[in-house]
Order: structure tokens, then C-alpha cells, then sequence
């Protein structure tokens, strides 16, 4: 990758310069003007520059997703060449959701491993918004997760469906809404917890167009008594307070041996399809449509049909 443009990828990443200073090892002086000489190189401003950061202009968001493309391109190559050298090239690289592990990734990689003794296995467990950011910096070849709303079409990516799941409440052992169904308002009474975090520099993921249409983002769930990216602190909170949390209906089980129970809806459930986010240019590679027809077919042998 160019110089130039792997300085132009940290700026958007850090959405300030002197982030991607820090993160580069460069001083800022030289970063500001190294991006002024990309814009002039390129004819065309690519930054909205105010005192919180900078902001991607079309032209800076053309640019952004053209060279993610190249970065992934030449980062895969690299892999790919590593793997053929070390005779690993059924090396696997997921993402998931911490309920996709548990309910039955978990039990797919050891088996693949089985299959593949040499193979390395990297897994990586988060929400769905930094697990796209590792999707497109090639960090990983796929990932788990429900889909997301309201993504803007130019990332770049094809979403299979594999199951269709609803959001469910979970609350400790004889809390006051246990024990008959309780209406969305009742639920909603209660401080909710939310496992997941909305960070800034994932905001570019959405489509304007449509977040001006109200379709819901994670980035308009404001209201919330515990945020957190960890599974295991939402559920020590729960256990701790009267604090509602919210997650998928399928580790209901899991979730009864930790002493956190389902409350009953008298409304509507709110229904989600989940499946695996791949990159477009990828489909076709023989590997990776191997993975998705083995993930696939675990996640069909346990998870709801959709």
C-alpha cells in the first residue's frame, strides 16, 4: 500500500488527525501535511476539517472505500502467501457474537480442527459493528451476527441469513416483572442494558439516506442504565439491579445457569434474522464458500429455521 493512502485510511479511522498521528508514529505537522498532499494529488478536497476532527468528504468516501478494497487485496495476498509457506492454508479466521459462539461455533471449530490438525483458528468475539471494522481491514474472512440495519450498500459486503431469532428480556432471579406477560411499557419501566457499543468511527458503516427515513440504528439507542461490550459484565450487572437486559431469545438456557430468566411478552416479539457478513469480492473463493456452507450447516442443526 502507498504511503499516502495507508496515512488517508488511519485519519478516517481515528476521525482526527492527531489520532492517526498517535497511532501512526508520525507527528501531526508531518500527517497534515502529507494528507494536503494527497488532496492536491487526487484534485479534490477529501477532508471536512472542524474543532472536533475531520469529517470524510464524497470525494474522501470514494477514495476511503476504494483503497480499504486495495489494503484488503494486498493484506489477503500476503496471507494467503504466509500460509502456503508455513502449510496452513486451512487457516480459519471468524468473527461471532458471543451467543453464536456458545450456542454453536464453538463446537465447529473444534471439529474443523479435527479435520485440519495444522490448521490456526482465530476467533474473534464482539458486536457486530467492530466485527465489520475487523471484516474490512481483513482482519477476519467472515463473521456471526444479526443484521444490521440500515448499512450503507457501498461497504461492500453480502449478508447470508441462517436463522430468525427475536429479542427477548432477561432479568434476575424474582424480579417483579417474572411471573406473568408484561407489556413493552412495563419492560420498558425498568433501566435497560445494552451489550454493545456504539462508537463514533463506526457511524460511517450507515447510509444517511436511510438513517433520515428513522431507520434505527445502534447510534439512536440512547437510552440505557449499562452499555457495555462485554457479555459477562451485562449479565453481573443484571444480577446486581433491577436493570432489563436485552439479547437474543436462544441463550435463554445458558442464561438460566447464570440466574437470569426470560420475561413473558404480551406484545409482539421484535423479530431479527441472523447470518454471516462476508465480503462481495470474496464469494467465489473456494474456501470461503466452504467455510459458509460449514458454518450453515451448524447453524441449522441448532439454531431456529428461519
Amino acid at each position: 500500500m502507498d504511503k499516502l493512502l495507508s496515512q488517508f485510511l488511519a485519519v478516517a479511522d481515528a476521525g482526527s488527525l492527531s489520532g492517526a498521528a498517535s497511532t501512526l508514529f508520525v507527528t501531526q505537522p508531518t500527517l497534515t501535511f502529507n494528507m494536503k498532499k494527497l488532496e492536491e494529488t487526487i484534485g479534490a478536497p477529501l477532508f471536512e476539517r472542524s474543532s472536533r476532527g475531520v469529517r470524510l468528504t464524497r470525494y474522501g468516501e470514494t477514495l476511503y472505500e476504494n483503497a480499504r478494497l486495495m489494503q484488503r487485496l494486498y493484506d489477503n495476498t500476503l496471507t494467503a502467501i504466509a500460509g502456503q509457506q508455513r502449510g496452513s492454508d486451512r487457516g480459519l479466521a471468524v468473527g461471532s457474537g458471543y451467543s453464536w459462539w456458545t450456542m454453536f461455533l464453538k463446537d465447529m471449530v473444534v471439529d474443523y480442527q479435527r479435520e485440519f490438525p495444522n490448521a490456526p483458528v482465530q476467533v474473534s468475539l464482539g458486536n457486530q459493528l467492530r466485527l465489520m471494522d475487523q471484516l474490512l481491514s481483513g482482519d477476519i474472512s467472515m463473521f456471526l451476527a444479526h443484521e444490521i440495519d440500515g448499512l450503507s450498500p457501498a461497504v461492500g459486503t453480502d449478508f447470508i441469513p441462517l436463522s430468525r431469532v427475536y429479542n427477548a428480556y432477561f432479568v434476575r432471579e424474582k424480579h417483579a416483572l417474572l411471573g406473568a406477560p408484561r407489556s413493552q411499557a412495563e419492560i420498558s419501566a425498568y433501566p435497560s442494558i445494552i451489550s454493545s457499543l456504539a462508537e463514533s468511527r463506526h457511524e460511517r458503516f450507515f447510509d444517511p439516506s436511510r438513517r433520515r427515513t428513522r431507520v434505527e440504528t445502534v447510534f439512536d439507542r440512547t437510552h440505557f442504565a449499562f452499555r457495555s461490550n462485554s457479555l459477562a459484565a451485562c449479565i453481573d450487572y443484571a444480577l446486581a439491579t433491577e436493570a432489563v437486559l436485552g439479547h437474543t431469545h436462544v441463550m435463554r438456557d445458558h442464561f438460566i445457569l447464570r440466574g437470569l430468566y426470560e420475561v413473558i411478552q404480551a406484545d409482539p416479539k421484535r423479530l431479527a434474522v441472523a447470518g454471516l457478513y462476508v465480503l462481495k469480492e470474496r464469494r467465489g473463493e473456494e474456501r470461503v464458500e466452504d467455510m459458509i456452507s460449514r458454518i450453515a450447516r451448524a447453524a441449522q442443526a441448532t439454531l431456529p429455521p428461519l
